[in-house]
């Protein structure tokens, strides 16, 4: 099946499932039970070969599980588009002077 084939099948356009391949977008659980619907194959098919532990190491070194970043996060995304592109810029050149 084609990226095109399965954006069709799934409702959206194959740019998303390409980005959804990369990693550039999160997969959300409703979007996964929808591919694996498409694909004909149980949501569990995409979890085959993760181990509990690896799981927990991802978890430990999730950067929104930290109470700070998230408040941040939620700041962010409460703020008008224009001003959020702004703070991002910031954001970028203070981390390229640090």
């Amino acid at each position: 099946m084609t990226q095109q084939q399965l954006a069709e099948a799934v409702g959206i356009k194959f740019q998303q499932i390409q980005k959804y391949e990369t990693g550039m977008n999160r997969v959300s659980a409703s979007r996964l039970w929808d591919i694996g619907r498409a694909l004909e194959v149980p949501v569990s098919f995409f979890f085959d070969g993760l181990h509990e532990e690896s799981m927990a190491a991802g978890v430990e070194g999730d950067i929104l599980g930290d109470k700070e970043a998230l408040q941040l996060v939620r700041a962010y995304y409460a703020m008008p588009v224009a001003q959020r592109r702004q703070i991002f810029e910031l954001a970028k050149v203070l981390s390229d002077a640090a």
